[in-house]
């Protein structure tokens, strides 16, 4: 009797085991199924959400485009004239001007002493042949000076001309009364208008480059004589045309594109531009957009058609 009851309980012991075991189970399977219905909604979550690319813009309008050769040349007076005593030789006695002055046509600038020993001559007066500036007096009272010997120079700065040198390959470029911007060292933000007032008929055959003369008009105060200018020949000018940075143009399949951004949807729009003249970072576009577009500069690389976009910031 007593080993019928052991028997029986051991049996009961191991039916709630067995019990215990297929509930755990059932959970377990029941925690991965739920599970793995969370794991598919997250993947379909992340394969809605849409990618947004941060850009900066600027607004296409029309602008003036300049196009330019570029040299350097040294300013110099228009014109200098060589001042000469009458007599053969003599001291120079007294001087009435300096550099600087301004005078006036048979002005006296001088007197020469042409006495010799034992004869005595009266003062020969040495006379400004044009009227201009004087840039240049070396001599001083005392000195030995003769008919043949520059006593100094004259020149006119009511114009001041630049001479320089054009490329062969550019010549076809240059014409008389292009206009030209000069820049100076000595004021690095200010710009001097010239004109182009001569072209030389024949080109230098050693050099292979063509002379041309520009003046200064109307003439500046704080230009000098022997300064080094900067010159921009403006060859081509381009006005009310659609001008954008020449860096936005992508090219793709043998086309010149640009992304413009549609300012009520935010997206991004493929548009084929047609180009004109290139002036440094600046690029004259004569189709493919108008005044107004938003267009792409900065982001464009990572964007294709319908991009969603988020503007950063507007470039006028």
């Amino acid at each position: 009797m007593k080993k019928n009851i052991k028997t029986g309980l051991s049996f009961g012991f191991m039916l709630l085991l067995l019990l215990a075991g297929c509930s755990k189970n059932a959970e377990g399977a029941g925690e991965g199924k739920k599970n793995g219905l969370l794991g598919k909604n997250a993947a379909d979550a992340a394969e809605n959400v849409e990618t947004v690319f941060a850009v900066n813009v600027c607004k296409a309008v029309p602008k003036t485009l300049d196009e330019y050769l570029e040299f350097g040349g040294n300013v110099q007076t228009a014109s200098t004239v060589d001042v000469y005593p009458d007599v053969q030789s003599g001291k120079l006695s007294r001087i009435y001007v300096k550099v600087g002055d301004k005078v006036e046509k048979d002005q006296v600038l001088a007197e020469v002493d042409a006495s010799r020993a034992g004869m005595d001559y009266r003062n020969s007066p040495v006379k400004a042949p044009v009227a201009g500036t004087i840039t240049s007096f070396p001599f001083s009272v005392g000195q030995t000076v003769a008919a043949s010997v520059s006593v100094g120079k004259i020149s006119s700065t009511n114009s001041l001309e630049i001479k320089t040198n054009v490329a062969e390959r550019f010549i076809s470029r240059v014409s008389l009364n292009q206009k030209a911007v000069l820049t100076f060292d000595a004021y690095p933000s200010v710009e001097f208008p010239a004109t182009l007032v001569e072209i030389s008929p024949v080109l230098d055959s050693t050099s292979r480059t063509l002379g041309i003369k520009l003046i200064q008009t109307p003439v500046d105060s704080r230009l000098r004589a022997g300064m080094y200018a900067r010159i921009k020949l403006i060859t081509d000018t381009k006005k009310n045309t659609i001008v954008i940075p020449a860096n936005v143009i992508v090219r793709r399949d043998d086309k010149d594109i640009v992304y413009v951004i549609d300012p009520v949807t935010n997206t991004a729009k493929v548009c084929q531009v047609v180009t004109g003249i290139r002036v440094d970072d600046k690029q004259e576009i004569k189709g493919g957009i108008t005044a107004g577009d938003l267009v792409v500069i900065k982001g464009q690389a990572l964007l294709s058609e319908g991009a969603k976009v988020n503007i950063v910031s507007v470039v006028e």
